[in-house]
């Protein structure tokens, strides 16, 4: 019965999770309330693991996700859950495409759904925040690094592990 609930689940976040991976952190936090696979902190330590591994985000967490709650078959099943709606999204919109691509209401129905996206995103940024910067030290390592980005032009990898060894070298 669990392998069916991730699925499912999981197929709806795939679903409802429009503008990328990081739109599927909301979602994973809804889950943690709902199902009690995983804790809130754990969500949060997904999304560091899964920004920190090669792959998408979503899928990596999808992955992390169903692996942590079932195992390997678990992570399976949770990714594919994940993928199903976009594959099949896909596949009827390109056949689609040509019809639409004219028509006004279809592109301002595109454009609408924008702010949505925006919204989520901050929204999954605020939760991270609340549960990350709980404390003065993690709050200034954050700081820090925001700092250091502004004036140091530098990929996200190389902040992501100074920001693993800082927080190594503290035991945070």
């Amino acid at each position: 019965m669990i392998f069916v609930k991730l699925f499912y689940e999981f197929f709806l976040i795939g679903l409802f999770a429009i503008g990328g991976g990081a739109m599927t952190i909301p979602f994973l936090f809804d889950l943690s309330d709902k199902y009690h696979w995983f804790t809130a902190q754990e969500v949060t330590n997904m999304v560091a693991i899964s920004e920190s591994t090669p792959g998408p985000i979503g899928i990596n967490m999808a992955t992390y996700a169903g692996y942590n709650t079932a195992g390997i078959l678990g992570g399976i099943i949770a990714t594919t859950g994940l993928v199903m709606p976009s594959l099949i999204i896909i596949i009827l919109v390109s056949r689609a495409l040509k019809t639409f691509e004219c028509n006004p209401n279809f592109n301002f129905l595109l454009k609408s759904l924008q702010p949505a996206v925006v919204a989520l995103v901050l929204n999954a940024t605020i939760q991270i925040a609340q549960l990350s910067l709980n404390s003065l030290l993690p709050f200034l390592i954050f700081a820090f690094i925001l700092i250091f980005m502004r004036f140091y032009k530098t990929g996200s990898v190389f902040y992501i592990m100074l920001a693993g060894v800082i927080g190594y070298a503290l035991k945070l």
